[in-house]
């Protein structure tokens, strides 16, 4: 396989999704209409993305040494993504999550696992050192070099979060909002370009020089939200 031009770095989990009627309430039953298996995770759902857009990719993670974490494995191989530097921790559980998919909505109960905090190699550190990017979501945000070239996936919470020298800082609107106030804000903290997604509004681009650029979104019957704002990072990269 080709030197990577993107690392993903981060999270790695097994999802089974039910497509739903509607979202149950307490005490109640619902028979679900589809039933599928597949590979989830921001970084993972990042790295597929690129890796299906032709971009040579490699994900940096961990899985334990269970079912799951082989179907984890074995999903990202099928799709392209360099899994070299994958971990596979032995007696640890992988990450898995039950997701309800219905009437463009989602919900989403998460099992974490038991890996503890990602740790990455030396020949993972060397990859992340010579790619054009490196993209991370909250678990992988701590365990790459700083000097690398970061895209950070910003929709979930990072405690330390440090934008000083990040090339590019992909937020939710509503977490953009809590952390930094304002996409002004983030570029303020130190971030070179700032990505803001807004469901079905599209994106903005805000550039340290000054740049906004819009990109509004298309109406579209929106069966689920899964996924999407991962696959927009991937995406993104590939254009970047």
């Amino acid at each position: 396989m080709p030197a990577p031009l993107v690392v993903c770095a981060g999270l790695a989990t097994l999802d089974t999704i039910l497509a739903v009627p509607r979202h149950p309430a307490a005490e109640d039953r619902v028979v679900a209409t589809e039933l599928a298996l597949a590979g989830g995770g921001p970084a993972a759902t990042a790295a597929v993305t690129l890796a299906r857009l032709g971009v040579p990719t490699s994900f940096l993670g961990a899985v334990g040494d269970d079912e799951a974490g082989a179907a984890i494995r074995d999903g990202l191989e099928r799709e392209g993504v360099d899994v070299s530097e994958l971990t596979v921790v032995r007696g640890a559980r992988s990450p898995q999550s039950a997701i309800l998919v219905g009437a463009g909505s989602r919900a989403i109960v998460a099992f974490p696992g038991s890996l503890g905090p990602l740790e990455l190699g030396a020949r993972a550190l060397e990859l992340c050192r010579g790619a054009a990017w490196v993209h991370v979501d909250h678990v992988g945000y701590g365990a790459v070099p700083r000097e690398a070239r970061l895209s950070i996936d910003g929709g979930n919470p990072i405690e330390s979060l440090d934008l000083e020298g990040v090339a590019l800082y992909a937020p939710t609107e509503r977490a953009l909002r809590e952390r930094f106030g304002s996409a002004e804000g983030a570029l303020r903290a130190g971030a070179e370009l700032v990505v803001v997604t807004r469901g079905e509004l599209g994106s903005v681009a805000y550039a340290r020089g000054g740049e906004i650029v819009e990109a509004p979104g298309h109406p579209v019957e929106a069966l689920s939200t899964l996924g999407a704002g991962d696959v927009f990072h991937g995406a993104l990269l590939s254009q970047l």
